[in-house]
């Protein structure tokens, strides 16, 4: 659990993007991003792209890092098993 999260909160923390805004551009409520932040629930795959959606209104570079940063944990432990 966690790769979504990590990757979340190094995007929102580079481009000083608050977890509020990111909430307020998805339509959900904050408490919901701030579990993915701090890595207590993984969002879901639809999810996923509902944030890269938001991301990209917010600062298209953030959602592009998004991706980037989560695919490359993904591609990390697939390369480890």
């Amino acid at each position: 659990m966690g790769k979504a999260g990590k990757a979340l909160k190094q995007v929102l923390e580079t481009y000083s993007i608050s977890q509020n805004k990111l909430a307020v551009t998805m339509g959900t409520g904050r408490p919901n991003v701030h579990r993915w932040v701090n890595e207590i629930r993984d969002p879901v795959a639809d999810t996923l792209l509902e944030i890269r959606n938001a991301l990209k209104k917010i600062n298209p570079a953030a959602a592009e890092d998004f991706i980037r940063l989560y695919l490359r944990d993904a591609n990390d432990d697939n390369e480890q098993a």
